[in-house]
């Protein structure tokens, strides 16, 4: 029997896929739980105009995060930390931090997109990636001054 899965399905397929199972197993599993439905000719056009729509979707998303990279990359962001005696830091800078100061300059970053491997406590330059998209990453350059 041939069906249009509507939902991810364990070793079986991806949503959208046309797959080739037995009648049982479409009929008792698939069907009623709402993961499948049958394969014609309306529901292959549906198929085709829902995968269209997202792929413009994911075009215009695609095209958004790449302006969205492309100012980041082209600015440098100025993190205060405050050092006490010796100059030592009394806190770091935190990805939660960097993504205020983004917020700041008008940019809207989420905090788990800004990729740091541990908190920064010592002044310098430093360059942050960050994961805008799994297939678009930026790279922020951060300038860590003394308060």
């Amino acid at each position: 029997m041939e069906l249009i899965l509507t939902k991810d399905v364990e070793r079986l397929g991806k949503e959208g896929t046309v797959v080739q199972v037995k009648e049982g197993f479409a009929r008792n599993y698939l069907l009623p739980r709402g993961l499948a439905v049958p394969a014609s000719p309306a529901s292959l056009k549906a198929l085709e105009d829902r995968q269209r729509q997202s792929q413009a979707k994911a075009q215009r998303l695609r095209k958004d995060v790449e302006q969205l990279r492309q100012k980041l990359e082209s600015r440098s962001l100025t993190v205060k930390l405050t050092l006490g005696e010796h100059d030592q830091a009394f806190g770091s800078v935190t990805a939660h931090d960097i993504v205020q100061a983004l917020a700041q300059e008008g940019l809207a970053v989420e905090k788990h997109a800004v990729h740091l491997e541990a908190p920064i406590k010592a002044l310098g330059i430093y360059e942050i990636p960050v994961r805008l998209h799994p297939e678009v990453t930026a790279t922020l350059k951060l300038w860590v001054v003394k308060a």
